[in-house]
Protein backbone atom coordinates (compact mmCIF):
# COMPACT_ATOMS: atom_id res chain seq x y z
CA UNK A 1 0.00 0.00 0.00
CA UNK A 2 1.40 3.55 -1.38
CA UNK A 3 1.20 6.72 1.36
CA UNK A 4 0.37 10.12 -0.05
CA UNK A 5 0.31 12.48 2.87
CA UNK A 6 -1.62 15.72 2.32
CA UNK A 7 -0.83 19.20 3.90
CA UNK A 8 -4.10 20.66 4.15
CA UNK A 9 -7.54 18.90 5.53
CA UNK A 10 -8.31 16.77 2.20
CA UNK A 11 -7.50 16.23 -0.94
CA UNK A 12 -10.32 15.54 -4.01
CA UNK A 13 -10.39 12.39 -5.34
CA UNK A 14 -9.80 13.28 -9.15
CA UNK A 15 -6.63 15.22 -7.83
CA UNK A 16 -5.38 12.57 -5.70
CA UNK A 17 -5.12 10.41 -9.55
CA UNK A 18 -3.50 13.01 -10.94
CA UNK A 19 -1.39 13.62 -8.87
CA UNK A 20 -0.14 9.86 -8.24
CA UNK A 21 0.82 9.62 -11.74
CA UNK A 22 -2.00 6.72 -12.51
CA UNK A 23 -4.03 9.28 -15.35
CA UNK A 24 -2.33 11.57 -17.14
CA UNK A 25 -4.68 13.84 -16.51
CA UNK A 26 -7.61 15.82 -14.49
CA UNK A 27 -9.74 15.03 -17.48
CA UNK A 28 -8.64 11.25 -17.84
CA UNK A 29 -9.32 10.82 -13.59
CA UNK A 30 -12.59 12.01 -14.18
CA UNK A 31 -12.98 9.84 -16.72
CA UNK A 32 -11.99 6.62 -14.82
CA UNK A 33 -13.98 8.08 -11.78
CA UNK A 34 -17.11 8.37 -13.65
CA UNK A 35 -16.88 5.11 -15.03
CA UNK A 36 -16.93 3.17 -11.63
CA UNK A 37 -13.23 2.11 -11.53
CA UNK A 38 -12.43 3.43 -8.62
CA UNK A 39 -12.70 2.39 -4.42
CA UNK A 40 -12.91 4.77 -1.72
CA UNK A 41 -12.73 2.50 1.63
CA UNK A 42 -13.97 -0.64 -0.82
CA UNK A 43 -16.97 1.05 -2.17
CA UNK A 44 -17.04 2.31 -5.92
CA UNK A 45 -16.66 5.95 -5.47
CA UNK A 46 -18.41 7.99 -9.03
CA UNK A 47 -17.93 11.56 -7.08
CA UNK A 48 -14.75 13.01 -9.05
CA UNK A 49 -14.43 15.70 -6.18
CA UNK A 50 -15.11 13.28 -3.23
CA UNK A 51 -13.17 14.92 -0.59
CA UNK A 52 -10.67 12.22 0.69
CA UNK A 53 -9.64 12.53 4.48
CA UNK A 54 -6.66 11.11 6.56
CA UNK A 55 -7.70 7.33 6.79
CA UNK A 56 -8.99 7.19 3.60
CA UNK A 57 -7.49 4.77 1.13
CA UNK A 58 -8.42 4.59 -2.70
CA UNK A 59 -7.81 1.70 -5.28
CA UNK A 60 -7.72 1.93 -8.51
CA UNK A 61 -5.59 -0.23 -11.70
CA UNK A 62 -4.27 -2.82 -8.65
CA UNK A 63 -2.83 0.32 -6.89
CA UNK A 64 -4.03 0.90 -3.11
CA UNK A 65 -3.32 4.53 -1.91
CA UNK A 66 -3.44 5.57 1.72
CA UNK A 67 -4.26 9.15 2.56
CA UNK A 68 -2.18 10.64 5.81
CA UNK A 69 -1.49 13.82 7.45
CA UNK A 70 1.77 15.41 6.22
CA UNK A 71 3.32 16.11 9.84
CA UNK A 72 5.29 19.18 9.45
Amino acid sequence: MEIFEIEGDYIELFKLLKAEGLCESGADAKAVIEAGDVRVDGEVETRKRRKLFPGSVVGFAGVSIKIEKSVE
